[in-house]
């Protein structure tokens, strides 16, 4: 498979640049480049990796994973989270951790060409970074180039068909999107600066390799303070065992919240979709949407108790029509263990 042909006119020469020399990467992180004003032209710049290739983290840069990631068109994503050395972000039970200027969480998109084995020759297309500075954080897209050598820095965003085969087994053509600079701010906007959406308590309170449990793993290394001694931690949403309420609201949380909350990009909606929200109203239950238009699909409330196919979330949820689909950014196709999910939920409700 081509990994593409065309890359925008604004970083071809940063692109040819970094096939010829290679990508040579410092030899650990390079706080200069990670807090300069600018962002660097190429991803290697920042020393986040000792070989871009394979992916393998420098030192002090540690992998992590969320209990129920965003869904992203299949992707197969990879976080890292960079503490300047000596400094620790502090524990928050609900909201996103306060972390140190100097901080940089990466998260970086692969494929494959069966993601039933997203490992068997897999190629990142994108990494994206966060990175606290003094005046808060900001975000940065990079691309990479076909030969998987480096990625460059690509703020006008990018389009890509991509084949592969899904893991139910189905083949598909996505047509992948690198979000730009401005797109970045819509989803990570809390009030009126950037913010992350993943790393909070009970997103991060899980239990696996290599680490153990993860939040443990934090305090160990020595960039988590204030870590109690028990964390709630997020349903999994696929898990059949755990209590389907509890199930959706995880999924919608992590799919949905990041606008669909009250500082959110979407908070003029009056549909705020943590997995903390008590308001029946405020999650849709039987409420008209604020403004009604091709995006209802001609139906009249949010969620229709026992009746999914009458509930307007799971119309826009469903659909992948621009100006209709939910999340309006970050999939080509729909999500169909999510739609499952919550077409259940909704069933499962009582009328009220």
């Amino acid at each position: 498979m081509r990994f593409w042909a065309i890359i925008l006119a604004g970083v071809a020469g940063l692109f040819l640049a970094a096939c010829s020399a290679g990508a040579r990467a410092p030899s650990g992180p390079d706080m200069a480049v990670i807090l300069a004003d600018q962002p660097a032209a190429t991803l290697s710049a920042y020393g986040l990796f000792t070989d871009l290739a394979s992916g393998s983290p420098a030192d002090g840069v540690m992998p992590y994973e969320l209990i129920n990631p965003l869904f992203t068109d299949h992707a197969d994503k990879h976080r890292f989270v960079y503490l300047p050395p000596g400094k620790a972000a502090a524990f928050h039970e609900t909201d996103v951790f306060d972390f140190p200027v100097g901080t940089v969480l990466v998260k970086s998109f692969a494929f494959a060409p069966d993601m039933r084995r997203p490992e068997e020759g897999a190629y990142l297309v994108e990494t994206r970074l966060l990175i606290r500075r003094e005046a808060g954080w900001v975000a940065y897209p990079y691309v990479w180039n076909a030969a998987q050598t480096e990625a460059v820095y690509t703020p006008a965003g990018l389009r890509q068909d991509i084949e592969t085969i899904t893991p139910a087994g189905e083949p598909v053509t996505l047509r992948y999107a690198v979000p730009n600079q401005n797109q970045c701010k819509t989803c990570h906007l809390s009030g009126r600066d950037i913010a992350p959406i993943g790393p909070k308590a009970r997103h991060l309170a899980l239990d696996g390799p290599p680490h153990g449990n993860q939040l443990e793993a934090w305090a160990r290394a020595g960039i988590l303070t204030g870590l109690p001694g028990e964390v709630a931690a997020d349903a999994r949403a696929y898990d059949p065992w755990q209590k389907l309420d509890a199930r959706a609201r995880a999924w919608l949380e992590i799919n949905c919240a990041h606008c669909h909350k009250a500082d959110g990009s979407a908070s003029n909606s009056g549909l705020w979709l943590t997995a903390d929200e008590q308001s029946a109203a405020r999650l849709g239950i039987n409420k008209h949407p604020v403004a009604a238009g091709r995006g209802s699909g001609g139906l009249l409330q949010v969620i229709v108790p026992g009746a999914p196919e009458e509930s307007i979330l799971l119309h826009r949820i469903a659909s992948t029509e621009p100006g209709v689909a939910m999340p309006e950014l970050g999939q080509s196709v729909p999500d169909p263990q999510g739609i499952a999910l919550v077409r259940d939920w909704i069933a499962a409700m009582e009328a009220r």
